[in-house]
């Protein structure tokens, strides 16, 4: 885990869509913050479609550099927040990284329990107990593969309120640590 300001992976299955229009968004609303996006079953290096590419330019905001990157236990290592975008991600973390479960929560989860709690970002994140969670439906990013480009303007419609509001928590994380 880092020691200075949060480092925040986001996990979905390919790492061509839903994380990386999360670890952009983030980006763009956090400068400095360090964001880290994988995936669960990667076809390593490849470029982020063209859908992906114009549902962020339809929010105002670009990546042109991202490849697409299965996640390893030093991804797991150097983060703080894992954030999955469907409970079979938080899944998969538990089964094959259980050491990062306790950090490991969708997207939908960390959105809506956060703010309940008060302290360091760490603490807060360790006050829910997210290993023992049972991950449920309702916390589902659906994936927006297969789908045509207004499929992947909504799904990037649904994820910007959802990062605005975990960076809010997690930069009032960094100031309670200050």
């Amino acid at each position: 885990m880092s020691d200075s300001a949060p480092i925040v992976l986001f996990l979905c299955t390919g790492n061509a869509a839903r994380s990386v229009m999360c670890g952009a968004m983030l980006e763009a609303r956090f400068p400095g913050l360090t964001t880290i996006t994988a995936g669960t079953h990667v076809v390593e290096g490849m470029p982020m479609s063209i859908r992906t590419r114009n549902a962020l330019d339809g929010v105002g905001i670009t990546n042109p550099m991202h490849r697409s990157h299965q996640l390893t236990e030093e991804d797991l290592r150097k983060s703080d927040l894992v954030v999955a975008l469907a409970p079979e991600h938080v899944q998969y973390v538990r089964r094959s990284h259980a050491r990062a479960a306790a950090r490991t929560a969708t997207l939908k989860r960390f959105v809506r329990d956060l703010p309940a709690t008060s302290g360091p970002l760490s603490a807060r994140v360790a006050s829910l107990g997210l290993a023992d969670v049972a991950v449920e439906d309702w916390e589902e990013v659906v994936d927006p593969a297969g789908g045509d480009e207004a499929v992947f303007h909504a799904c990037a419609a649904e994820l910007l309120p959802l990062v605005d509001a975990l960076c809010a928590e997690v930069q009032r994380g960094e100031v309670e640590v200050a």
